[in-house]
């Protein structure tokens, strides 16, 4: 995978008053930390950032950062994205956490799923595809870290599904994912799905019978029967 070259300047105000300072200059703050070294602050242009970022959407990026005292070069060394947060009301970037790597050695980073092909049961049978899994964890040498991981559906009849075992994956990445997790299924349409559940909850429900009471003669024609015995 390609490295990213990323500029960033040590900051030297922590807290909220300096992350403030540096989004006011149209910064972001970030943190670097992992490997052998000190965790470092920093600041990050975000027009090069999101440059950078748009260009290569949806993807794990591998950044070769360069730490800079203003013009002096402090450090450089490859590193990833762990997290980033994002401002609550405008979406914008709010800080970054990057984590050292070393190229030689394996990590855990999560790659998205990419879903190809139309299945037999939308085209012939009327059924969607519900994609449930859109990330996948894997675990891999920096170097080998896919762009996205393919899956084709075009096999899938309805109630099918494509699992987590199911997936080819390139020469040297290992899923660390639960093997038995769907990663995209196909459903029946709509009308089957609604009949069929309504033929399940009449299955369901108790049936009712209806016993004819028996007819109890009324007190009137008692008392008259007893009259025509005393007669007689």
């Amino acid at each position: 995978m390609e490295e990213i070259k990323l500029d960033v300047q040590l900051r030297a105000e922590l807290g909220k008053s300096g992350s403030k300072k540096v989004r006011r200059s149209d910064g972001i703050p970030a943190i670097v930390y992992g490997g052998k070294q000190k965790p470092v602050t920093v600041s990050v242009d975000r027009r090069s950032f999101e440059r950078v970022t748009r260009g290569h959407r949806g993807e794990s990026i591998i950044f070769h950062i360069t730490v800079l005292d203003q013009e002096k070069k402090l450090q450089d060394f490859p590193a990833v994205i762990k997290e980033t947060q994002h401002n609550p009301v405008s979406s914008a970037i709010a800080h970054i956490d990057f984590a050292r790597i070393s190229l030689t050695e394996k990590i855990e980073v999560k790659v998205p799923i990419a879903v190809q092909g139309e299945p037999v049961g939308v085209k012939k049978d009327g059924g969607s595809v519900d994609h449930q899994l859109w990330e996948l964890k894997i675990v891999c040498l920096p170097t080998q870290i896919p762009q996205h991981i393919d899956v084709d559906v075009s096999h899938l009849e309805i109630n099918q599904a494509v699992f987590v075992r199911d997936l080819k994956l390139p020469e040297g990445v290992v899923a660390h994912h639960d093997p038995d997790a769907v990663v995209v299924t196909v459903v029946p349409p709509m009308k089957e799905v609604e009949a069929t559940a309504a033929e399940e909850q009449t299955a369901k429900e108790p049936e009712v019978t209806k016993e004819k009471k028996k007819e109890e003669p009324a007190a009137e024609g008692q008392a008259a029967a007893k009259a025509k015995e005393t007669k007689g």
